[in-house]
């Protein structure tokens, strides 16, 4: 049973940099996606970023390559941050099967969710 549990939101300037953690609990040895979500009220769910944990290439949105990375296993380090980037961030898992070696970034892919975190750059 995967539980997450995500933290490290604030409020940024814009150009600041966070961290998000994403603490993870009954993953284990587990073939899994872990992937960051964000959402804005009123819109769609968007991923951003995905890892495999067992050691598949890391996957990020268009939007935000080159400023998001993983960092420290499953913590977001996002740098570069603008306005666009406000919205509550979601940590989210699923058991991946022996096909899946790429994360997909879509939102229902994923089974276990985070309560989220929230993001401001003002």
């Amino acid at each position: 049973h995967v539980q997450l549990v995500e933290s490290g939101g604030g409020s940024v300037q814009p150009g600041g940099s966070l961290t998000l953690s994403c603490k993870a609990t009954g993953i284990g040895y587990s073939r899994t996606c872990l992937g960051w979500f964000r959402q804005v009220a009123g819109k769609k769910r968007e991923g951003v970023a995905a890892v495999h944990t067992r050691g598949g290439g890391k996957v990020y949105a268009d939007s935000v390559k080159g400023r998001f990375t993983f960092s420290q296993g499953y913590n977001l380090q996002m740098n570069g941050l603008n306005p666009d980037d406000a919205a509550t961030y979601y940590c989210a898992a699923f058991s991946a099967p022996l096909s899946v070696t790429r994360c997909p970034l879509t939102p229902g892919d994923y089974v276990a969710w985070g309560q989220g975190t929230q993001v401001t750059v003002s």
